[in-house]
């Protein structure tokens, strides 16, 4: 199945942008009359006929709505300190939206080695990548603020929640940090087999991991000290395998 991304929509047509005209009427050939299905980036596909098939600004009917369309039963933060290497953060936002994640947060540590960032290329990998996984809701991909910041005034993943706030459950906030001493750390996935709501924050480090100040932040703010396995991970491979620790415990 082929996805295309509509920049607006509303019960009755379905426009594309410049970008996603030209490969749907240029690169694949679709003429006026054709069928194909479009997402909206908020989570509904549509079953369209193409009206217009200018390749500058493609416009198709909509046939049928599908709400929730490749959604998971969850809501995931993951907060990850962009990598000194662009490219490794770039691959984590990729695998993170193939897998299910809801919100990526940029967030820039004491120990950072990148101190900023820009969020342009992340937003079109996220798009890509919902698409080729055939998802209809593109992940947030938010503007960067410091580890301290996002601690203390972040929202969690209920940014989305559709129940009302009084009966929206507390988000489950792991921080994943090589502690010392006596700080006790649980798996990933005893945390989650502990929790029965939907709402998770997951706070990953730099490459040199959080600065002390910051891990006794989190944990002051509810974080849980938690542990992704033996193995010593880069930034982007904790980040991934944390995504994929919480979609595969909700499948």
């Amino acid at each position: 199945m082929e996805l295309f991304y509509a920049y607006e929509t509303d019960s009755r047509l379905c426009r594309l942008d410049a970008d996603e005209s030209g490969h749907c009427v240029r690169v694949l050939r679709h003429r006026v009359g054709d069928e194909i299905h479009v997402i909206d980036g908020l989570g509904t596909m549509y079953r369209c006929r193409l009206v217009d098939d200018n390749p500058k600004g493609a416009e198709a009917e909509v046939i049928e709505a599908f709400p929730g369309w490749g959604g998971h039963p969850y809501r995931l933060t993951v907060a990850c300190c962009p990598t000194k290497n662009n490219d490794r953060f770039e691959w984590f936002v990729e695998k993170a939206t193939e897998v299910g994640v809801d919100r990526i947060v940029p967030t820039i540590g004491d120990r950072s080695e990148r101190k900023v960032y820009k969020t342009d290329r992340a937003l079109r990998i996220a798009l890509s990548a919902t698409k080729q996984s055939l998802k209809a809701r593109i992940p947030e991909i938010a503007e960067p603020l410091s580890v301290k910041d996002f601690i203390c005034h972040s929202e969690p993943a209920s940014f989305c929640h559709s129940e009302p706030a009084e009966q929206a459950k507390e988000s489950l906030k792991l921080i994943a940090y090589c502690f010392e001493g006596d700080t006790k750390r649980i798996s990933i996935q005893e945390a989650l087999r502990a929790y029965d709501g939907t709402d998770v924050t997951v706070l990953i480090g730099p490459e040199g991991d959080f600065s002390p100040e910051e891990a006794r932040l989190a944990i002051d703010h509810g974080y849980i000290p938690v542990h992704l396995g033996a193995s010593r991970l880069r930034t982007e491979t904790a980040a991934v395998l944390a995504a994929t620790a919480v979609y595969l415990h909700f499948a």
